[in-house]
């Protein structure tokens, strides 16, 4: 396929390089030009635009939050010159108040919109293995699986309506945290009494919580070790407040996650921000006094 991709941070421009390795032909656009280099080296083209990102058959976009892809999609009118046949494919974690009016704004406009955010960190997208959470027209989707298929190991459909695949990607980046927060404290707990956080991390991987959740962040905690970081403790509260306000919106109440928010916050008061979600362990740690 002829496609573009704009946002070329960790994750964006490890899904444009599996793109190119599976054979498809892609334009690269980023607000640092800097980024773009590595993919020109590997065969893509850079544009000096998002409007020239944003032909041929589909164009992906992976920004970093609701301001960055506000002011690239909206605020600079890209959809009113995109061609009409193309399919935008917005893979970013946004607010559901904003894939709704994105949703809006491509059918008024003509343009197929699919929202695609992802589950997995910056290593998981570089081995090709993303899960990702599909929403939109079944044909718009059918068009765009051939770059789904490079870029992820399943695409799960999860309905016709595009803000449908963001409020799951919310609900699930909230259980993460809300698995990372309980380890932490635990691992507090079981430090209180003189245990070492590795025990109760071979005891809990191996028995009632296996998974990468646990042995990926639970080990990062258990040895004390937040970076380097391969998600970030500010994108990590960024996602937590998305998922409350998406509550708010539904009158649903997150009360764990309201904990969560906080504790992430006193992560950044700490200067931690940059170093990796996992620092919720330093938080419950700090504040048990250890």
């Amino acid at each position: 396929m002829d496609i573009g991709f704009i946002g070329l941070g960790e994750m964006g421009g490890a899904m444009a390089s599996n793109a190119l390795k599976a054979g498809h032909t892609v334009r690269v656009w980023n607000r640092s030009r800097d980024k773009t280099r590595a993919l020109a080296a590997e065969g893509a083209s850079v544009v000096d635009t998002p409007e020239q990102a944003f032909a041929g058959d589909a164009a992906f976009s992976m920004l970093a939050d609701d301001h960055a892809l506000r002011s690239v999609l909206v605020d600079g009118a890209l959809l009113k010159h995109a061609p009409k046949n193309l399919v935008h494919v917005n893979m970013a974690t946004i607010s559901v108040a904003l894939a709704i009016e994105l949703a809006e704004l491509h059918a008024q406009h003509g343009i197929a919109y699919v929202a695609a955010p992802v589950l997995g960190r910056p290593d998981v997208a570089a081995a090709g293995k993303l899960n990702i959470l599909a929403a939109g027209a079944s044909e718009a989707i059918d068009r765009v699986q051939p770059v789904l298929d490079a870029l992820g190991q399943k695409t799960w459909r999860v309905g016709s309506e595009p803000q449908h695949a963001n409020v799951l990607k919310l609900a699930a980046n909230f259980m993460l945290a809300s698995a990372i927060e309980s380890f932490g404290e635990a691992a507090a707990l079981v430090s209180g009494h003189g245990i070492e956080s590795q025990t109760l991390l071979d005891v809990i991987t191996n028995s009632l919580f296996p998974g990468p959740v646990y042995q990926g962040y639970g080990k990062m905690i258990a040895e004390r070790r937040y970076e380097p970081a391969l998600f970030k403790a500010r994108l990590g509260l960024k996602d937590v407040r998305l998922a409350i306000a998406a509550g708010d919106a539904v009158n649903v109440p997150l009360p764990v996650a309201s904990v969560v928010r906080d504790n992430l916050v006193d992560a950044l008061a700490h200067g931690d921000g940059e170093k990796d979600f996992a620092v919720l362990g330093q938080v419950a740690a700090r504040r048990a006094g250890q």
